[in-house]
């Protein structure tokens, strides 16, 4: 088992771990209704994705006869 041989300082390891903050989520704006939405899944809003509608969404009329 690999065992470190000297004990890392406080700063090095914080240096090892200064890519570890977490990220803000990237949004995009559908562009039918322009609700934020996340990248690469259909618009929670309207139910559109990639042009055209996929499911049925929170705004968009019903169609059921």
């Amino acid at each position: 088992m690999a065992v470190p041989r000297n004990r890392l300082s406080k700063s090095r390891t914080g240096n090892h771990r200064a890519h570890h903050a977490k990220k803000p989520i990237r949004v995009s704006s559908c562009p039918n209704c322009q609700a934020a939405r996340l990248p690469h899944t259909a618009c929670l809003s309207c139910g559109h994705y990639r042009g055209r509608s996929v499911m049925k969404g929170t705004d968009a009329p019903s169609q059921e006869g």
